[in-house]
């Protein structure tokens, strides 16, 4: 059955997907992004949709996210900022982004008595490793090191979420997305996938950090979309479900690295940088980061399609056409 959902964050790289799946199939979508980190060519394709509603503004502006949740039945919270490299430079607004805003939008939903979905991430496992389930123990690192205040933050969000489903009855998802990769992300934030393709196609060299032995899970976008529409739909998940969203197969990034040059054909070399070099003295990274998925492939039977090397492709390809047409 169709609704009307409210998507901040629904002009960039996740939430422009989704919008366009929510518009098929046949909801009215509101949409609140301060393209800070989106953009308005990642809607271009339903621009002119008459469901679509689109908001420039920012979730801080709680006059304006108290109108936009009352015209709705429910809620994808995914505005945020993210990537590494902007949470090393704009680390005061990472931290007022992610925590007042998604405070704004829980008072918001429990004022209209409107459902809420939390996107959350595998960041807030901190240095936790593999077979990471949703009810892991977490390992933070020094708040000396900025690299841990988007983990802290979003974890944040989590308890906010989750105490106003417990204390205030405000039905809430959360959702933590792992490595979520395909056309429209950019690296311009220090996203991996994107970053080797961008530097791949235009044959520049392929900057690794750290020695490369570190191991990550990509999941399409798609696929990443697929699970939230289940998840939306499912009656049980929304009685403070938390999921993990994510693909289990591993590899390394220096695997990564070559499998991009040999998919491309690219003549770059792969270039290798320290963590110090490149972010400052301290910083840490986690050398695993594998989701166990059993609970939300038991809640509504979801495991990702796409294959890495189909993920890879078609990244590629989105590369080039964005290259072509500059």
């Amino acid at each position: 059955m169709s609704q009307r959902t409210l998507v901040t964050g629904g002009a960039g790289f996740i939430g422009s997907h989704l919008v366009e799946r929510l518009l098929e199939g046949g909801d009215e979508v509101f949409v609140v992004d301060d393209l800070s980190t989106g953009s308005l060519d990642n809607l271009a394709a339903v621009r002119e949709h008459p469901k679509l509603h689109l908001a420039v503004d920012t979730i801080l502006n709680h006059p304006m996210m108290m109108d936009a949740v009352g015209k709705v039945d429910r809620v994808v919270h995914l505005a945020a900022a993210v990537g590494v490299h902007k949470i090393i430079e704009e680390p005061v607004e990472t931290i007022t982004t992610n925590v007042r805003g998604s405070e704004i939008v829980l008072d918001c939903c429990h004022e209209q008595d409107r459902p809420l979905f939390v996107a959350s991430t595998s960041e807030i496992y901190g240095k936790a490793g593999d077979r990471l389930h949703e009810d892991h123990d977490r390992l933070m690192g020094s708040v000396a090191h900025r690299r841990w205040a988007y983990a802290c933050t979003k974890t944040l969000d989590e308890f906010l979420a989750l105490a106003y489903y417990h204390d205030k009855g405000l039905p809430v998802i959360v959702a933590r997305f792992f490595n979520t990769v395909g056309p429209r992300q950019s690296g311009q934030w220090g996203m991996v996938l994107p970053s080797f393709v961008g530097a791949a196609v235009r044959d520049e060299p392929i900057t690794v950090y750290g020695t490369g032995e570190q191991r990550r899970c990509f999941c399409h976008v798609q696929d990443t979309v697929g699970a939230v529409l289940g998840l939306l739909e499912n009656e049980e998940a929304w009685e403070g479900g938390v999921f993990n969203i994510g693909h289990e197969r591993e590899i390394s990034i220096r695997e990564l690295a070559e499998l991009v040059k040999e998919r491309t054909g690219s003549a770059s070399e792969i270039r290798f940088v320290s963590y110090e070099e490149a972010y400052g003295e301290g910083f840490e990274d986690m050398e695993r980061r594998q989701p166990d998925t059993g609970r939300i492939q038991k809640q509504i039977g979801w495991v990702p399609e796409r294959t890495l090397d189909a993920i890879i492709d078609e990244t590629i390809a989105y590369a080039r056409r964005e290259m072509a047409a500059a």
